[in-house]
């Protein structure tokens, strides 16, 4: 299973631990997007990292478009209508941006692209 991954916060007053695991993810600037496979180191780093990332499920029609922009590390535009109703300092269960989206991850990308 595929996993996308993006940064949606920037580097300002960010832990040393956490700038290192976005890095190895291959976020190095907000908007860029990752396509990883899922495994249990995976989703230690992400754990890790997760309120500056969102992450979830790619479906088929969504993995051919990313793959269409570029390799694994793709570069976004900011999504229309915004990241979620509350902002990008909540997590996805309670209206925000960060966190685990699951399949709903493949509505934010198309609306990045």
């Amino acid at each position: 299973m595929k996993l996308a991954v993006v940064r949606i916060r920037g580097d300002v007053r960010i832990l040393t631990q956490v700038r290192d695991t976005l890095i190895m993810l291959g976020l190095k600037q907000k908007n860029h997007c990752a396509i990883i496979e899922d495994a249990p180191n995976v989703r230690g780093m992400l754990a890790r990292a997760k309120s500056y990332i969102t992450w979830g499920e790619l479906d088929e029609k969504t993995l051919a478009a990313l793959q269409k922009k570029g390799s694994k590390i793709v570069r976004l535009g900011p999504p229309r209508k915004g990241y979620g109703r509350k902002g990008i300092k909540l997590p996805f269960s309670l209206k925000g941006a960060y966190g685990d989206r699951k399949e709903k991850i493949n509505d934010l990308l198309t609306r990045m692209m």
